[in-house]
Formats: structure tokens, C-alpha cells, sequence
């Protein structure tokens, strides 16, 4: 108990240290409505080539705000929840989409080249990432946080906006027992049923936009 209590204090610590932590951000833009359909984007992946939502019409999209810094990114790589979830979904023919929205000379902010190299030493998988530094994505999408997560389903309908689960910790301990809302809601729209928990409160770290 006592080594639990002191691991505990030291995560506060920690978190009380680095800069911009919110739950959740701020964004410019209000968040699309769920049910309707999702904003449509174009955005240069890791190899520089332009993406576009339209290029995925018909399949399942994961979006994923991401922040390597973040000590709640951190928790869910660091476990290797993230991952899990990434294999599992694209396993399954969902695109999975990974958006760095920070700005440069913000925290957060990499280079495709330093991208790579995380996704790399991480072992994960998204189907690529896409990199936001003047912020049009996330505030087309009211991203918040990262993580903040979105499920699109194959008709191009926001079905799912908000937490990856339900527990806030910072402490990868608690992503294995914790509800995946990602999960659940790729489940139940696949299966033609309604998402329970469509809508959920991100947490995490604000997303560093660029400063207008």
C-alpha cells in the first residue's frame, strides 16, 4: 500500500510539472454532432502524401488525437494498450488514423522522420498518421485532448466522440482493466446497434494548437 500511495504521488508530480495538462483542451471549433456526418479533411501523412476522409469511404475510420509527450498518450503506448487496440481494429479492416495537431514550436510538435521512429520502437500500428500543425482537422473536430478519439462508421457517420475508456489515470497499470469506449462502440455500430456510450468526456492533455 505504502509503494502503491508513493507511486501515486510521484504520477501527481509529474503531471502537476508538465506544461498544459487539461481535461480537457480547448478547440476553436464545436464539436460535429454525432449522427451526422463527419467533417471532411485532407492532411499530409508520414510520407508526405495528401489523405483524404473521402479516400476511405466505405470502411470504418478510428481517429486518434496523439502526442507522444503526453503523460496520458504515454500511458496507454507505454502499456501497449494502444497498440492492442490499433492491431485489433485494423485486423478487422478499420483504418486507423493517428492526427498530431500541434503546432510548431509547441510541445507535441515531431517530424515525420521522429514519428516514424516512435511508431517504430512502439511497435504500433496505425494505418498511418497525419500531421495537423496549423490545427484544421482537430478543430474541424473539436479535439480537445490527447488522446481524444472518434469512430466514424462505413457510411461516413460520426458515431463515437471522446475518451478512449473509462478511466483517467495516468497510470498504465489501469488500461487493462479499464472500458474501452473505442472498442465498444466499433462493436455495436458494426453489428447495426446503437452506440451505448456515443459520447464520452475526453481526458488527457490539451492539444497544442497554433496560436491565432
Amino acid at each position: 500500500m505504502r509503494t502503491s500511495a508513493r507511486k501515486r504521488r510521484s504520477l501527481v508530480v509529474a503531471l502537476a510539472a508538465f506544461a498544459s495538462i487539461a481535461m480537457p483542451g480547448t478547440a476553436d471549433a464545436d464539436a460535429p454532432k454525432l449522427g451526422d456526418p463527419a467533417p471532411a479533411f485532407s492532411a499530409t501523412d508520414l510520407d508526405g502524401k495528401t489523405r483524404t476522409l473521402s479516400e476511405f469511404a466505405g470502411r470504418y475510420v478510428v481517429l486518434e488525437w496523439h502526442n507522444q509527450g503526453c503523460p496520458f498518450v504515454k500511458k496507454h503506448y507505454d502499456s501497449g494498450n494502444m497498440q492492442k487496440l490499433q492491431k485489433e481494429l485494423t485486423g478487422k479492416g478499420v483504418v486507423w488514423l493517428s492526427v498530431i495537431s500541434s503546432a510548431p514550436g509547441k510541445q507535441g510538435y515531431v517530424t515525420p522522420g521522429e514519428e516514424k521512429r516512435y511508431l517504430a520502437a512502439k511497435d504500433a500500428v496505425p494505418t498511418t498518421v497525419l500531421f495537423d500543425p496549423e490545427g484544421a482537422v482537430g478543430r474541424a473536430y473539436g479535439a480537445k485532448t490527447t488522446p481524444h478519439m472518434f469512430v466514424i462508421d462505413d457510411k461516413g457517420v460520426l458515431v463515437y466522440a471522446g475518451a478512449i475508456d473509462d478511466n483517467p489515470s495516468p497510470d498504465a497499470a489501469d488500461a487493462a482493466t479499464a472500458k474501452n469506449y473505442v472498442r465498444a462502440a466499433y462493436e455495436e455500430a458494426s453489428a447495426g446497434k446503437p452506440v451505448t456510450a456515443a459520447s464520452t468526456p475526453p481526458y488527457g492533455c490539451g492539444v497544442k494548437y497554433q496560436t491565432r
